[in-house]
């Protein structure tokens, strides 16, 4: 059961967590503000729209992507405020282990991950998809894909290859398909453009080839015009890579399985934000453990350097996230690796503070 301390240390958690978030939340939208009026007033965004659909969204996405920053932030400032009121020497006095003492930290830090998990994975995908369209709409230009050399499986051995493709006329360029027996090539079909056609549905071809293999044998078509289906949208071409960020947990995980089957080279980018999910809110454990163990001592610097060095710590952990993306998407680290790696050396770091910690 829990006793009284630590229901005031649990209150002071959670009471510091969410006012300082407030506060800066509230510091954020006002900077942001200042910074696309200019968005605003040239694209004619309504005050309705700009209230609801973009800022009253963009909370929670804010709120959940510095969580534990401020999970760590809280944890310094009210603990170094305890230190120096010589509190934490009254509790450790009185009989209760320094172990014992983080039950309240780790209960206040239970339920922020439980938060964020959530948000994570079922609240923020759906606000994203308003506060996304809002930015498409009003802020950004007219995206553009400027991929080259694109290859996609649309089938099981049936692969379909374009030198680019102009998303904005939905057209393709030197387009081939192939189909494979065996390892063995059956059917290629080279074209010089592909277009989407937008009533029809279908895929029209442009001064094609179509060779078919049978064995030894040979046959060779050409022609100017050509409808086809195939397993594959316009519309793939033309999104961004943070759309992943509108979709829930199960639409996530259906899409990184639909995309390793057609061989998207931007697997790496759907599964770190996969596991993002999951790595950022768990480093709130780890982060209220530094913020303890550095900020329970009562030092001659006082709140300052607590705030410091937590700031530095903070800040160092931020920047090994950042590395480990880099690596992830181009030097081919395993995406669960890159998301996970800062968690385990910021673990070993709470693990070193917590030993040489006052008990």
């Amino acid at each position: 059961m829990l006793k009284k301390i630590d229901r005031y240390i649990l209150w002071k958690f959670l009471a510091t967590f969410f006012y300082s978030i407030a506060l800066i939340v509230v510091v954020v939208i006002i900077f942001d503000i200042s910074e696309k009026i200019d968005d605003f007033l040239e694209s004619k965004a309504p005050l309705n729209a700009i209230v609801f659909d973009y800022y009253l969204n963009f909370i929670p996405f804010f709120v959940n992507l510095f969580s534990p920053l401020f999970t760590f932030i809280a944890v310094i400032f009210f603990t170094s405020k305890m230190a120096s009121n010589t509190e934490i020497v009254a509790i450790l006095s009185s009989g209760m282990s320094f172990r014992r003492m983080l039950v309240p930290y780790f209960l206040g830090a239970m339920v922020i991950t439980l938060l964020s998990l959530y948000l994570n994975n079922f609240v923020i995908p759906n606000s994203n998809k308003y506060r996304l369209a809002f930015e498409e709409t009003y802020i950004r230009s007219t995206f553009r894909n400027h991929d080259r050399n694109i290859h996609r499986q649309i089938a099981p051995n049936t692969y379909i290859y374009f030198d680019r493709f102009d998303n904005i006329r939905s057209t393709g360029y030197k387009f081939s398909l192939e189909k494979y027996d065996n390892k063995k090539l059956k059917y290629k079909l080279m074209a010089e453009t592909i277009k989407w056609d937008t009533i029809a549905k279908v895929w029209h071809i442009e001064h094609y080839i179509i060779r078919t293999i049978d064995g030894m044998e040979e046959d060779i078509q050409k022609g100017m015009a050509l409808d086809t289906t195939l397993n594959i949208d316009a519309k793939d071409f033309g999104r961004r890579i943070n759309t992943v960020e509108t979709m829930n947990y199960f639409e996530l995980n259906e899409f990184i399985e639909k995309e390793k089957v057609k061989g998207s080279e931007k697997i790496a980018f759907y599964e770190i934000e996969k596991h993002k999910r999951f790595a950022f809110p768990f480093a709130t454990f780890i982060l209220t453990l530094v913020g303890v163990s550095l900020a329970s001592k009562k030092v001659r610097g006082g709140i300052g350097l607590h705030i410091g060095l937590g700031l530095l710590i903070s800040f160092s952990y931020i920047l090994f996230m950042q590395v480990s993306i880099t690596f992830a998407t181009n030097a081919n680290l395993s995406p669960f690796l890159a998301m996970w790696i800062p968690n385990i050396l910021f673990g070993f770091l709470a693990y070193s503070l917590f030993k040489i910690a006052p008990k």
